[in-house]
Order: structure tokens, then sequence, then C-alpha cells
């Protein structure tokens, strides 16, 4: 039988032990390279990670520093979030009105006394490392102790949604640093997925809206509202939780306990009186850009308030009575599946705290008060939140 000259060659080449090992060790290092090359979108994602732990470390240690904004709160806000951080608020509201007894009201700790969610998958991680950071097309503007938490967790179960879980307070406090700044703040957002962030204070700072204007006339508000009545209540017994000493209630209401005048400087009852907040931010965004959720409806039908949300984005209703279940043992409805998550999960311990035993007769001036504050509101969103 005859061979070809090619033949030949090949059959010369393969009977050489080494020229084997050659070729074999091509093969093996072709393989590698491979390898390497297919996992090192996911791979370059670890440093970020381990820089963001050790943000996040920075920012622990701040707060037992000097307060301020130094480089510790950078770190913080920089720092990447936790989906249940705070309950609703990194830091109290600024306070609307002067006086050395509203002073007590005011705290810049953060009310971090969440149930965290566990860390995201590594699927998840490497997600992350895609897209792009995006200014937000939708803002959760307000108001504090509405709810706006809980709203931001249940959005953020929705795959086109993207949000920051610290408050970036960026239109209220940080305007100075830059929109850059403030873009860098910003989850990766891959094409077609919406990037949010919650600050409850822009809705009662005056600069905001024209600030969020400037950067975007199309950007989306969103206002969690609730009870005035019950809103304050709830806003002092988060500062009372971490302020036991500060003065009751009922004295902090009236500037004038005889005569029933309501203090509408004290930011508890300021905060409250919708129309005129709303009336600044309709100078600059038109009513159709503004989405107003019941705080109340928020507990009693989640899924029903959610959908209303996603069409308001224009997103597709996937968050619906299936992502819900009720917890009879905290009183408000809990996410069967948190981001990130395979397993239940609420908000926090300090979510549902139990309100001091306020004088019916001051609630009642409380509701006299805001009454005719109410109707405007009303009249002003076109919808009835029941609140008289």
């Amino acid at each position: 039988m005859e061979y070809s000259p090619v033949c030949h060659s090949l059959y010369a080449f393969w009977s050489s032990p080494v020229k084997k090992k050659l070729v074999l060790l091509s093969i093996m290092f072709l393989l590698w390279v491979y390898m390497l090359y297919s996992c090192v979108g996911y791979c370059a994602t670890v440093p970020s990670a381990v820089a963001e732990s050790h943000r996040g470390r920075d920012a622990a240690g701040s707060r037992t520093g000097e307060g301020g904004r130094g480089d510790g709160l950078v770190s913080r806000l920089l720092a990447k979030p936790q989906p249940w951080e705070d309950i609703e608020s990194d830091y109290e509201e600024p306070s609307i009105r002067t006086g050395a007894s509203r002073d007590l009201l005011l705290t810049n700790e953060p009310d971090a006394d969440w149930e965290r969610a566990p860390e995201p998958s590594a699927m998840s991680s490497f997600s992350n490392g895609s897209g792009s950071k995006k200014l937000p097309q939708a803002i959760i503007i307000g108001v504090k102790k509405g709810g706006t938490r809980a709203l931001l967790e249940f959005l953020r179960v929705h795959p086109d949604i993207r949000a920051v879980g610290a408050e970036p307070h960026f239109f209220d406090r940080n305007y100075d640093n830059g929109l850059e700044w403030y873009r860098e703040l910003m989850p990766k957002t891959l094409e077609g997925q919406i990037t949010m962030e919650k600050t409850p204070s822009y809705f009662v700072t005056r600069e905001a809206p024209a600030r969020i204007s400037a950067m975007s006339r199309d950007t989306k508000l969103i206002v969690v509202v609730r009870d005035p009545v019950t809103r304050a209540i709830s806003d002092y017994t988060q500062t009372l939780s971490k302020k036991p000493d500060i003065p009751s209630f009922e004295s902090l209401t009236f500037k004038n306990r005889t005569t029933g005048l309501i203090d509408t400087s004290w930011s508890a009852i300021q905060i409250g009186i919708y129309a005129k907040h709303l009336d600044n931010w309709l100078q600059y965004f038109p009513m159709d850009q503004i989405l107003f959720v019941s705080g109340e409806r928020l507990i009693s039908d989640p899924a029903g308030e959610l959908g209303r949300v996603q069409d308001f984005l224009g997103l597709k209703r996937i968050i619906t009575d299936k992502h819900f279940y009720f917890n009879q043992t905290k009183g408000f409805p809990c996410l069967k599946k948190a981001e990130g998550s395979s397993k239940p999960h609420c908000l926090g311990k300090t979510k549902g705290r139990t309100h001091p035993n306020i004088d019916p007769e001051v609630v009642q001036r409380l509701r006299d008060f805001y009454r005719p504050f109410n109707m405007k509101f009303y009249q002003m969103t076109g919808h009835n939140f029941g609140w008289d």
C-alpha cells in the first residue's frame, strides 16, 4: 500500500513524542485562553464588588464620627445600596421651622433597622456589571412617612426598574456637587430599563421642582401621600424613638394650646399641607407627569397601586397579587420574593411602630385644620383620598 508524501509527513510527525506533547500543550493553551475570555465579563465585576464593600464599611464608620458632608457621607452614598436599607429616610427631613425647641426634632442618624435581604446571586452581580449609568427618568419625590420606602422596594421587583437604595438628597442638599456626581450614584441600566431614586424631602423643598426640570422636563414624578394627621403622628413617633426626651406631640402642635392655633412652622404639620407644596411643582411640571399614590391603599391593595405605577411608567404589569402576602403580625403587606432573594421579605422592625396615645381633641383640631387643604388637594389631583 502506497502513502502520499503528506500522509508520510503526518505519520512521521505523530511518531515523535516531543511533537505530540507540543501539540497537546498548544491545544490546552487555546482552551485556557477561551475559558479566560469567557469569564472575563464576570470577573470584571469582582473588584467593584470589593470596592463597594469597603465603601460600605467606610460609611458605617462615618456615622460614629463628626457630622457634615465629608468623605464619610460621600462614601455612604456611593456604596452599593442594600435592598432593604432604611425605613423611610437615611436622614430626617430638613426642619422647615426655626426655634430652639424644634431643633430637638432634628437628627442625622439613619433609620437602619431594616430586615436585610440576602446579597444578590453571582448571576445578578454579573448583570449589574453591564449597562451604563443614566440620570433617573422617574423620581419618588415624597412624602416622608407616606410609604415611599415600601413603594420603592415593591417596584424593584420589576426587571425593567433599577433604583438606588440610599436617598441621594441631590436636589435639596447636594445640588452643588453637579449632575455627573448625581449620575454616578445611579445603578447601571440596560436599554429599556428605567433608572429611579426616591428622596421624600424633595416634595417640600422649594428649589427642587426647578432643579429637576432643568435636568429633564420629561422626568416622571411619584408622590406617595397619606392622611396628613396620621402622617404627622408617624413622623413624631419616628423622632420620639430616637429622642425620647422631646416635648409632647400636643405641645408641638399648637402655638398656643388655649387658643387652639396650629403651629404650621413645625415640619411635621407643614409637610401635610399637600396642596401648598403641589402648587410649587405645577409651575414646572404638568399634572399628567405626576402620579399620586395612596399610602393607605399601598397597604390595603398593594398590587392595585403598583399596577397604576407600572402603567404610569409605561411598563408591563409584572408586579401583581402573586408577589404579595399580608403579614398579620406586622399588619402590612410583604413581598413573597425580594430583589436578589428567593425568600419572603418584609420591611424591618421600625415599620409599623406603635403610635403614642394622642389627645382625641388634638387629633380633631388637626383634622379640622387640614380639611380645607385636603379638599383643595382633592380638586387639584382629581382624586378623593378619603381622609375626612
